[in-house]
């Protein structure tokens, strides 16, 4: 997209898709298509918070579904999958060792809380990842709910900058 002033201008309904693809929340893409036009990105990502804010849990959930587990990178070709294995390129070293335990808290993970794992993996390693699954299995429900939107807000971010910074 290259710049805020060519997302300024994109049709309401692909200016949607393209954030789709930061943030599966339809609520949260239409709410920042509609605040338009931003001065600059800073604006754009205040927005964007403020709309992760505004979601209701089952919105979260609704996007913190369209992200893969934790160690299991998507082999698609959607710009999604592309930024997902690169913020799980952490995992690139990891042994099977490594690898067998994420998979094992992560599905502890998903019995506790009932939902998929979702962390802002960009520059992690799998050690750090394994320790913030251990570390998030102890939370109280209401308090991982408000890790999980944090997270999910923080991967939106990344994920706009990364959407302006593509190539028209």
């Amino acid at each position: 997209m290259a710049r805020i002033e060519d997302f300024n201008g994109l049709a309401a309904k692909r200016a949607e898709r393209e954030l789709i693809a930061c943030c599966a929340a339809p609520r949260w893409a239409r709410l920042l298509v509609a605040g338009r036009p931003y001065p600059d990105l800073a604006a754009l990502l205040a927005a964007a918070d403020a709309a992760n804010a505004q979601l209701t849990w089952a919105e979260v959930r609704t996007a913190v579904d369209a992200h893969p587990r934790i160690g299991q990178r998507p082999d698609g070709q959607r710009r999604e999958d592309r930024w997902s294995r690169g913020e799980q390129s952490g995992l690139d070293g990891a042994t099977e060792q490594a690898r067998a335990a994420i998979a094992e808290a992560t599905a502890e993970y998903e019995r506790r809380f009932g939902h998929r794992f979702l962390v802002c993996a960009t520059g992690c390693s799998d050690t750090q990842l394994l320790a913030a699954l251990h570390d998030r299995l102890g939370n109280d429900p209401d308090i991982e709910q408000a890790v999980v939107r944090e997270e999910l807000r923080k991967i939106a971010a990344l994920r706009i900058g990364k959407l302006l910074d593509e190539p028209a």
